[in-house]
């Protein structure tokens, strides 16, 4: 047990070696992180209706696997699980990488192995995270992880627009890669876990629609929902709006978390002493009114700008939000993994949504103008 000052109690051995584990993990998907979709855009020739198709059929393949690969896990164990999923995601980044020689072949096998990476990896992660924190640090947990991602996100789009501009996306491959999986070091310290996934496909299916957990359910669906358009089609939007130089993308990116830094590690304080909700109501608010501003955005000027108020009004949705969601999850007893499940599903069925409507808005309307549909499904976390 390790005892921090900016803890109430001792950080237990569980949570330090999933954290350690997800710093390498953070590094290494931060080198590719904001270019992803860039890389996929120029993939497709251009075409963002394919980067969006692409993207769609992920979450809907994981959502559909989910709940069969959660009894799955059964036999392999919780921690075993995420430990095989490391190496199932540097085989996901040699594919992508691998698209170039042949489109259909390597995206199809993408999409089967970031399915089977995504299902042995969120669903035992989530589930570690709610039972190696404790209640009373909860807040103060995520904010760290929430800061030392954001701490990192300084660094790491800077040199990967640097290394794409100079070298392409080859080296970046490779070093995300290597790091990434170097995760695994830490992630064979984890502390057993007895958890059992016990309802069946269809069952899991029934619980997503039942009452009882319709605001679980609809809150994570509409972050989901909004996520996405952050992870998909603002990277693309400013990259065009920069006019393809992946330095500045990586620069931009840089400085807009470095404005954000500070205010993280404090508001994981605060959740922990105010009330949750009431704080991701006026996170909610704020956060949906950078949406907005984004719809006007103009200038790589504005881009900073509006930017930096969008990642400051995050963390007042995000850090209370993803605390409230583990503290329901972890309330669940023996229940903790179903319950993560549907966390799991709700966020896919969102996002699968969202692309949905995307592609609609598309046919008439310009990539901006797909912030104001985040704006909407941000304000609809309240629900949790």
């Amino acid at each position: 047990m390790l005892k921090v000052n900016y803890f109430n109690g001792r950080l237990s051995s569980g949570f330090v070696s999933l954290f350690s584990g997800r710093m390498f993990q953070f590094i290494g998907s931060g080198l590719i992180g904001i270019f992803l979709p860039i890389y996929l855009f120029k993939v497709f020739g251009l075409d963002i209706n394919l980067v969006i198709f692409f993207y769609l059929a992920a979450h809907l393949f994981y959502a559909l696997f989910l709940p069969l690969g959660a009894r799955w896990i059964n036999q392999i164990g919780l921690n075993n699980s995420l430990r095989i999923s490391v190496f199932l995601f540097a085989l996901y980044y040699l594919c992508l990488y691998l698209v170039k020689y042949d489109v259909f072949t390597f995206i199809l096998i993408a999409l089967i192995v970031l399915t089977l990476t995504r299902t042995l990896f969120w669903m035992p992660y989530h589930t570690d995270l709610a039972i190696y924190t404790d209640r009373r640090d909860r807040g103060k947990s995520i904010g760290l992880l929430w800061a030392t991602s954001t701490f990192l996100g300084v660094v790491m789009p800077l040199i990967a627009g640097f290394l794409i501009g100079n070298y392409g996306y080859g080296l970046v491959f490779i070093l995300a890669i290597a790091i990434h999986t170097s995760s695994i070091i830490p992630f064979l310290t984890l502390p057993p876990t007895q958890e059992t996934y016990s309802w069946r496909y269809f069952e899991t299916f029934k619980h997503i629609f039942d009452k009882k957990n319709r605001k679980l359910v609809l809150a994570n669906m509409a972050n989901g929902a909004e996520n996405e358009i952050g992870v998909v089609i603002w990277p693309i939007f400013i990259w065009q709006l920069l006019q393809g130089n992946y330095f500045a993308v990586g620069a931009i990116s840089s400085l807009i978390v470095l404005a954000t830094i500070s205010v993280q590690l404090g508001v994981g304080k605060y959740t922990d002493i105010f009330d949750k909700r009431k704080m991701i109501r006026w996170g909610s608010v704020l956060y949906a009114s950078g949406w907005l501003a984004k719809v006007f955005v103009l200038s790589s000027f504005q881009i900073f700008v509006i930017g930096t108020y969008h990642s400051f009004t995050q963390i007042f949705k995000d850090t209370p939000f993803d605390t409230l969601n583990y503290e329901l999850i972890a309330d669940q007893g023996h229940y903790v993994d179903e319950y993560t499940v549907i966390k799991e599903l709700a966020v896919q069925i969102g996002k699968v949504l969202m692309l949905i409507f995307v592609l609609l808005l598309l046919v008439n309307f310009g990539l901006n103008w797909t912030f104001a549909l985040a704006a909407l499904a941000s304000l609809f976390i309240n629900f949790l």
